[in-house]
């Protein structure tokens, strides 16, 4: 592995904002080189690997509760993927294959070979990816609200009021370009009210302020925050491509009640034989932050065979 400087300012761990006591302790901020692309990583603890992946437009931020318990039991990997916080921002490569082939690449670098996953929002689509077209690298997979454009049923473009004030933004994300000249200046706006509307516990302000300000001081990383959208067209063919191949995994599928609740396990039934669905309940669309305690309770059963039945040689 080349060396790399080591990351700084607010993405980083030294600079994020409010983590929990003791987490610079066990938890350090690096680059990985896979040789293709820099990527910023989270790491820490002992055990077998545990890759987490957050969603739009989120960075590995988002898992910042969970990860000091869970590092008791795994040697954690939380990833900034492509486009995102302090990892490299190319132009293109924001389909769900090219994601899971990236986050392939970091793990193999970091020398796991077999692993666990948790993919939340898009990461729950490139987790998806990622146990379909590389079944031998995961062990088990934790996926957390969202549907998986191509794999879910499409819905119509003159639904309800309530389907609409949740999906609009998949249209205007996916605009090539006037979307970027709306929203620039206009951050606080536009990403504030995602977080707003999507959350049934209003996430704390310094974390809402820590995600707008990470996509406002790029305008590279806003950019790419609309790419993974703008690639829907490539991700839906390769889903349905996809869908051929069921996963024989063991899935957790994670809803909150005030968003997608059970829809998120009747996705991934679409895909895998071995689903097990849990609604949190008085928790929207951020599980990891709205309801940290029941989601790393979930997480900690789920992921128990994966901990104690095998040894890791990575």
């Amino acid at each position: 592995m080349s060396q790399s400087p080591t990351p700084e300012g607010p993405g980083s761990v030294a600079g994020a904002p409010n983590l929990p006591a003791g987490f610079a302790r066990t938890f350090t901020s690096r680059y990985v080189d896979t040789g293709h692309l820099r990527l910023h990583t989270v790491t820490g603890g002992e055990g077998p690997p545990l890759l987490l992946l957050a969603g739009w437009p989120q960075t590995w931020y988002a898992w910042r509760l969970l990860m000091p318990a869970l590092a008791r039991d795994f040697q954690v990997v939380a990833v900034d993927p492509r486009g995102v916080g302090l990892s490299d921002k190319p132009l293109d490569g924001y389909d769900t294959g090219t994601l899971a082939r990236d986050l392939v690449a970091l793990m193999d670098t970091l020398g796991h070979h077999r692993f666990a996953m948790v993919g939340h929002d898009v990461g729950m689509w490139t987790g998806y990816a990622l146990a379909a077209d590389h079944p031998d690298r995961l062990e088990r997979l934790a996926v957390a609200e969202a549907a998986i454009p191509g794999l879910s049923p499409t819905p119509p473009l003159f639904g309800s009021q309530e389907a609409n004030d949740r999906l609009w933004h998949f249209a205007f994300n996916r605009l090539a370009g006037v979307n970027e000249q709306l929203v620039a200046g206009r951050e606080h706006l536009y990403f504030g009210h995602q977080f707003a509307t999507k959350a049934a516990k209003p996430l704390p302000d310094h974390a809402v302020r820590h995600y707008v300000d990470t996509l406002a001081a790029d305008p590279q990383a806003l950019r790419c925050s609309f790419e993974f959208y703008r690639a829907l067209d490539t991700t839906i063919a390769q889903n349905r491509q996809r869908a051929a191949r069921r996963l024989s995994l063991p899935v957790l599928a994670i809803g909150g009640a005030a968003n997608l609740g059970a829809s998120v396990g009747a996705t991934m039934r679409l895909a895998a034989d071995d689903v097990e669905t849990l609604v949190l309940p008085e928790c929207g669309h951020y599980p990891a932050e709205e309801s940290p305690e029941a989601m790393l309770s979930a997480l900690t059963a789920f992921l128990a065979p994966y901990r104690t039945g095998r040894t890791v040689s990575g």
